[in-house]
């Protein structure tokens, strides 16, 4: 790969207190991408705080899932720390940036999970391994993903969620449109406009059901505009 990819977890879960999580009263968890997802991503890497640029509507997306008492991660592949492009000084000052700006807007991301290997290093972190995910269902003391949602812009975001249990989602910005064209592994998985399109959909309800069967990357709730949504984050 040549940029940093990030997920996001996401535990739709009443909380009781603070940013712990008070399982299985909505009986569903939500999982997404960082690049591409809550901020812009970039070929060239996301290197330091000034590069990273948020989605306004994501940011106040994971407010609205707070707010109604849901749990949000984010598990993140950076490899450019492998590569040199940045260290982890860098890293923790984009992700302080992240955090804040969610704070600001009334919301909270419960955990950070990231890779800092590259491609060739064989770690167990890397996406599509779903290793940042059980680091994540560690760290909430989370005992399954059963009902949870990945949701990314790749292919490798996709199959880490479900190869640890979650149900995935892609959305149209980021590399979104480019995965949704080359149309691999997609099957059963729900295509969205973007995290708000998503948030949405399962404030509104419509997500409690299951996938359908029919053709890769399409269900019975997929968005009917979302191969020209990426720019609809704005």
């Amino acid at each position: 790969d040549n940029s940093n990819e990030s997920s996001f977890e996401f535990h739709p879960q009443r909380i009781s207190s603070g940013e712990q999580v008070s399982l299985e009263a909505h009986g569903v968890r939500r999982l997404y991408v960082r690049d591409g997802v809550i901020n812009e991503d970039s070929d060239a890497f996301v290197k330091n705080a000034e590069e990273w640029i948020e989605y306004p509507t994501s940011i106040q997306a994971i407010a609205r899932l707070t707010r109604a008492g849901y749990t949000v991660a984010v598990a993140t592949n950076q490899s450019g720390i492998a590569r040199g492009h940045f260290g982890h000084r860098e890293l923790d000052q984009m992700h302080t940036k992240m955090m804040q700006l969610v704070k600001e807007a009334g919301g909270d991301i419960a955990h950070i999970a990231y890779c800092p290997h590259g491609p060739d290093d064989g770690c167990d972190c890397r996406k599509p391994e779903p290793g940042l995910l059980h680091q994540i269902q560690d760290a909430l003391k989370i005992p399954d993903f059963e009902g949870a949602w990945m949701l990314g812009d790749s292919r490798r975001d996709l199959i880490a969620g479900q190869k640890a249990g979650c149900r995935a989602a892609l959305v149209m910005t980021g590399k979104g449109q480019k995965t949704l064209a080359d149309g691999e592994g997609l099957k059963d998985v729900l295509v969205v406009a973007n995290l708000a399109d998503f948030t949405n959909r399962l404030l509104d309800g419509e997500l409690n059901h299951p996938m359908s069967d029919g053709e890769p990357g399409k269900s019975q709730r997929r968005c009917v505009s979302c191969e020209a949504a990426a720019e609809s984050y704005l």
